[in-house]
């Protein structure tokens, strides 16, 4: 899984958690609306949405999301993923190499198993804006990994707009557009094996 894919699903995945401590009725309105927002992005409908990332002068990328219950799909400059729930395929686009993994491993993405988040260990508020809903979610002392992130969400659609995030003192912002919720079918996510031909491409298989 790309990172940023990572980062935003585990943003919003995470709120699929019940809250261990109680909260005040801000708190509450958030987690409540992040959970309309989770089950409209990551439903068993599926949803696409397109995602716009630049630092400047370090990291710039920007690629389209599918995702359908434990489904996913990506595409950026670099990669190509598809997972099916079952077998997980990643084209290395310079290199024509597909790397295949076991859709449940977590060697497929090590960074996502080195990167940690309990809803537990933030703070949730919401605040009205003309833009729309700002949810922002705090870690609380000690806690590693993202130190913030605020997320602007549409007063009408309850769609992502943004996401803005704090790592350390490392911050940058993940514009979402385009998103479409329901109407994709199993076969997107699905490797398309005809279009990759072992003859003009290298398989890695790790499963």
């Amino acid at each position: 899984m790309h990172r940023l894919l990572f980062i935003i699903t585990i943003l919003w995945a995470s709120l699929a958690l019940p809250a261990q401590e109680k909260e005040t009725p801000n708190a509450q309105q958030a987690r409540r609306m992040f959970m309309e927002t989770y089950r409209m992005i990551f439903g068993e409908q599926g949803s696409q949405l397109t995602y716009n990332v630049n630092i400047i002068g370090i990291y710039k990328t920007q690629g389209t999301i599918w995702t359908k219950g434990k489904k996913s799909k990506f595409i950026d400059e670099k990669y190509i993923a598809w997972n099916d729930d079952v077998t997980y395929y990643r084209l290395e686009r310079k290199k024509s190499k597909i790397v295949v993994y076991d859709a449940h491993s977590d060697e497929r993405d090590k960074y996502a198993t080195k990167f940690k988040f309990s809803p537990d260990n933030y703070t949730y508020s919401i605040k009205d804006s003309q833009e729309g809903y700002y949810i922002t979610l705090k870690a609380k002392k000690g806690v590693k990994g993202i130190k913030e992130a605020r997320c602007l969400l549409d007063k009408k659609t309850r769609y992502p707009i943004s996401v803005r995030i704090k790592m350390g003192i490392f911050h940058t912002t993940i514009k979402i557009s385009n998103v479409k919720v329901g109407g994709l079918s199993d076969d997107l996510f699905r490797f398309p094996r005809d279009k990759y031909p072992a003859s003009k491409y290298e398989y890695d298989d790790k499963r």
